[in-house]
């Protein structure tokens, strides 16, 4: 029994400690600010961060959101994203104990740093995208032809629909790297699994909408939506449907 809680908890915990990598890249990599190098620091004072302030969550916590030095404001995605790294970590080694869920476990986490970036700067960056890509056509899941056509008929599906949308109506309605997310999610999952996400993130869609206008904020046809993080947790739902 010991044995079933190995690879959940395992996973958990390394998508906590990720998550709280993630929440940094999300903020730092669109501004053009280095994340691989140099001590971790406030985003507003620069102070170099001590360890008991690396703690995922608790640290948040045992501070209000605050930095302890200027007292600023720490990013609530910092403790959002590090739960949601500890909750597709327990997900995927709950789903599929091994090295399958260790598998998903990272398609997760990809998935998390893209959607993360798409939300702050509604950018999904090509290299990061094109390591998903590489990394479902080497371990995803089922038949390697099946998430080739994926990845070639996601790209061209999104691309398609962009194009007509762009022609009829004169202006943009998908980013460009929605397309390449979308045939991104096709090398991990396969072909058939494609319809289902993109049916599952237009729902998402909806209901993320409904609930702006419900608290009151007006929407029209010029707002934006990251759509990248709509396609994002339905893909995941999705791995977790097919384990």
């Amino acid at each position: 029994m010991a044995e079933a809680w190995v690879w959940p908890a395992g996973l958990g915990l390394l998508g906590l400690l990720l998550g709280s990598f993630i929440a940094t890249v999300a903020i730092r990599w669109p501004e053009g600010r280095s994340v691989a190098r140099g001590r971790s620091e406030c985003d507003a004072c620069g102070r170099v961060l001590g360890p008991g302030e690396l703690v995922p969550v608790l640290s948040y916590v045992a501070q209000r959101g605050k930095c302890r030095g200027c007292a600023a404001p720490i990013a609530a995605s910092h403790p959002v994203i590090e739960v949601l790294g500890l909750a597709m970590g327990l997900a995927a080694g709950f789903a599929a104990p091994g090295w399958t869920g260790a598998a998903g476990a990272v398609f997760g986490w990809l998935l998390l740093t893209l959607a993360a970036l798409d939300l702050r700067a509604f950018w999904l960056p090509n290299s990061l995208t094109g390591a998903l890509a590489v990394a479902g056509l080497a371990i995803g899941f089922g038949p390697f032809a099946e998430r080739l056509i994926g990845g070639l008929a996601g790209f061209a599906a999104l691309w398609l629909v962009a194009a007509g949308y762009r022609r009829m109506r004169g202006r943009e309605g998908l980013g460009g790297g929605d397309p390449k997310f979308f045939g991104a999610i096709g090398c991990w999952l396969g072909w058939q699994a494609l319809p289902l996400v993109l049916l599952i993130a237009c729902g998402i869609g909806l209901a993320a909408v409904l609930a702006l206008r419900v608290a009151g904020n007006r929407m029209s046809g010029a707002d934006r939506l990251a759509f990248g993080a709509l396609l994002a947790p339905a893909a995941f739902v999705i791995w977790l449907a097919m384990v």
